[in-house]
């Protein structure tokens, strides 16, 4: 994709991107990079963080392995870029994990609590965690993207407590842009089915049939998103908050389910 044309829009920003080593978090940080942005990019894996690092630019990222609901990471994280970036501009929350797949009656209450308290508290706690950080100034001028998904809207077979904690996402996102506003914005984006090793168990040896669903006859790319997460980061919607764009092909248009 060509970002000639908005080259500079984060020129002299900088971001943090949860969740970045791979898959859609990778491609918001390739994008918010290729537009001028400085990224601290997270991810669980070290190893892979590191691989993810080296494709770009000296002096553009620096990457940081921890888990997302784990407070010291967070402070590890924050102090580090107050550090090398001087400031805080963009949060993209992008971390999400579902390790349970079925009926919510057959799901183990812990791996539930698990997925509530990593998709959820922990979105809340890295937004609180950069407002009230005392270098970071991002209270006073911040941007926060979340990332919801299109199952937080509609119920989804076998996926049903990963959409309950998308919906508190982008209930969280409504609530948190009117109690940090005008300083704040904070915005989400719902994805559809998007083609990442994450996802693949809901295409992977059905894709042309699922993609029939959709009205714009494809699946989703990581870049699909990654456009979208970067208007919402960008001044270009200095008069948007409170909001939730769907990147789905027009699947929720069409009445279909993720």
């Amino acid at each position: 994709m060509d970002h000639s044309v908005r080259a500079y829009r984060f020129e002299g920003k900088t971001a943090i991107v949860t969740g970045a080593s791979r898959g859609i978090g990778l491609a918001i940080a390739r994008r918010l990079v290729a537009e001028g942005a400085r990224v601290c990019i997270t991810s669980r894996k070290l190893e892979s963080l590191q691989a993810a690092a080296q494709e770009f630019p000296e002096g553009s990222v620096i990457a940081i392995s921890g888990k997302v609901d784990d407070p010291d990471h967070r402070r590890e994280v924050l102090d580090t870029v107050s550090r090398d970036f001087g400031h805080l501009d963009v949060l993209v929350n992008n971390v999400g994990i579902n390790p349970v797949y079925g009926p919510l009656m057959q799901i183990d209450m812990d791996a539930a609590r698990k997925l509530i308290d990593v998709n959820l508290f922990s979105t809340m706690a890295w937004i609180q965690d950069a407002y009230h950080h005392n270098v970071l100034n991002f209270a006073q001028s911040g941007t926060v993207v979340n990332l919801s998904s299109v199952t937080g809207q509609t119920p989804s077979p076998d996926i049903g407590l990963y959409g309950i904690s998308k919906a508190a996402i982008e209930h969280l996102t409504r609530t948190l842009a009117v109690e940090m506003g005008p300083n704040v914005r904070v915005n989400a984006v719902a994805p559809a089915v998007v083609k990442t090793r994450f996802a693949r168990s809901l295409y992977e040896g059905k894709e042309e049939t699922v993609a029939a669903r959709y009205p714009l006859g494809r699946l989703g790319r990581p870049e699909d998103v990654a456009a979208a997460v970067a208007f919402l980061a960008s001044t270009d919607s200095d008069w948007i908050t409170g909001q939730v764009i769907n990147v789905d092909g027009g699947l929720l248009a069409a009445g279909g389910l993720a």
